[in-house]
């Protein structure tokens, strides 16, 4: 008894990976982050203040950010109620 099997079709992640390495000069996007992370790295290991400035900018970033989502959902908040009224 023989069964007929089909191509399973190719996962929409594996698609697009397909795609960006097919694309000419999508290898520097790829080489640029992995060159900031070791000089990153580098720079903190000769200068470990650089860190603390790190930590410190990004809890201050993500504290404006939660500020302006919570606007944004206050925003949201009263055109919802006000379109139920």
């Amino acid at each position: 008894m023989m069964t007929e099997t089909t191509a399973m079709p190719m996962c929409p992640m594996a698609e697009m990976c397909k795609g960006v390495i097919e694309k000419p000069g999508s290898g520097i996007w790829m080489i640029i982050p992995g060159l900031v992370f070791i000089f990153l790295g580098v720079a903190i290991i000769l200068y470990p203040q650089i860190l603390v400035w790190l930590v410190a900018v990004a809890l201050i970033v993500m504290g404006f950010a939660m500020l302006m989502m919570v606007n944004f959902m206050r925003k949201i908040g009263k055109r919802v109620r006000g379109a139920h009224d």
